[in-house]
């Protein structure tokens, strides 16, 4: 008899064209390639319902998103109340399959009694009140800088409802370490992306990219650093690729004619530019979780530039190029201009994956066995 498996997922996750996402599409599709039938439940704003999602679920529901015109009453954070929906509800109780939410986003309903006493995991995306603080620190407007401290603020006294589920799936190794201390049932879940091997080109590229959703103020940040401080100190050819650009952003690029913005590629046409480019330049500000656009540019790219805080705890230190200051990233990438990718370095780079705790196959494995022994 097939086993079955309710996955709540936070947003409809196809395509899958960012981060929380992509690690949940793909781990429904191999879940699906060993034989699991999903009972796929999506949360929909903004995004269509998505018929591909039927080819690797067994059923696919969606639910609206809910919408406050004042989002600071009570204390339930918002990203978790708009995903209240008493048919998802209705919808779990049909069979006692186990049931893996997405995301804090998506626990409403994780301590309600008539799931008592159900197998309940919890797959964290972040240490969500640290990732909402850091995205408090990094905007300009005074509404959303106030909305994301008191979303943090709520989430940190909300995150305690992580007691209600068995298993607490962490994505990263320091998110693992912070999540067993305080709820004792936490354990490595790396994240799920793409690739499933190396398919990196070899010879040289004749651009630089940096990609990202534009529209997060991470991104946004990391690439006016990079665009401010490193790319107009090299007159090489740069492609930020990204949706929903900043007016700031679009400013500083307008600067300098190397470089240019591309922001309507679909992710086959990022995944291409990522493959054909020289370098990718990969710093982050936010050290929560783990960046999916590494792995793609680690499995599918040459040389790959990150200052520290993108690498660390990842166990992907010696496949990336790590600059600490603005200067060291600009002499790395100097460097790097010219340097063709070798059969060589693609096998040292397969090495390096292959050792590594990003294996699709390997965390599918592990996963059944939390889910159904």
């Amino acid at each position: 008899m097939s086993k079955i498996l309710h996955i709540v997922a936070f947003d409809i996750p196809f395509p899958a064209d960012y981060g929380g996402v992509i690690d949940i599409y793909h781990k429904i599709r191999w879940l699906n390639k060993l034989g699991i039938q999903i009972h796929l439940h999506c949360f929909q704003y903004g995004r269509k319902e998505a018929p591909e999602l039927h080819k690797i679920c067994k059923k696919v529901y969606y639910y609206p998103r809910r919408k406050y015109r004042n989002p600071f009453i009570g204390e339930i954070p918002y990203i978790v109340m708009t995903r209240n929906n008493e048919a998802l509800l209705t919808n779990l109780l049909k069979n006692n399959a186990p049931i893996l939410f997405e995301g804090l986003h998506s626990t409403y309903f994780l301590d309600h009694p008539r799931l008592k006493n159900r197998h309940k995991l919890v797959r964290t995306h972040n240490i969500e009140h640290d990732y909402y603080k850091n995205l408090e620190l990094v905007e300009t407007s005074y509404f959303k800088k106030y909305f994301f401290r008191n979303e943090s603020d709520n989430l940190k006294k909300y995150e305690k409802i992580l007691l209600n589920a068995q298993i607490v799936l962490a994505i990263s190794s320091s998110d693992k370490t912070y999540l067993k201390h305080k709820y004792h049932n936490a354990v490595l879940l790396p994240a799920y992306h793409q690739s499933d091997e190396v398919s990196i080109q070899t010879g040289t590229g004749d651009y630089i990219l940096y990609h990202g959703n534009l529209g997060v103020g991470e991104n946004n940040f990391a690439a006016l650093y990079l665009v401010n401080e490193i790319f107009s100190q090299i007159y090489f050819p740069v492609i930020i690729a990204g949706s929903n650009v900043s007016k700031e952003l679009r400013y500083a690029c307008s600067k300098y004619p190397h470089i240019q913005i591309q922001e309507d590629w679909n992710n086959a046409q990022i995944m291409e530019a990522i493959g054909n480019a020289q370098i990718n330049v990969l710093p982050t500000f936010q050290g929560t979780g783990i960046k999916l656009k590494l792995l793609n540019s680690l499995y599918a790219g040459r040389h790959c530039v990150v200052n520290p805080m993108m690498v660390d705890h990842t166990g992907l230190e010696h496949a990336c190029h790590i600059a600490k200051t603005s200067q060291e990233m600009i002499d790395k990438i100097k460097t790097l201009l010219t340097l063709s990718f070798s059969e060589t370095d693609i096998n040292n780079r397969r090495k390096i994956l292959d050792n590594s705790c990003y294996n699709n196959a390997a965390n599918t494995e592990h996963l059944l066995q939390i889910l159904f022994t």
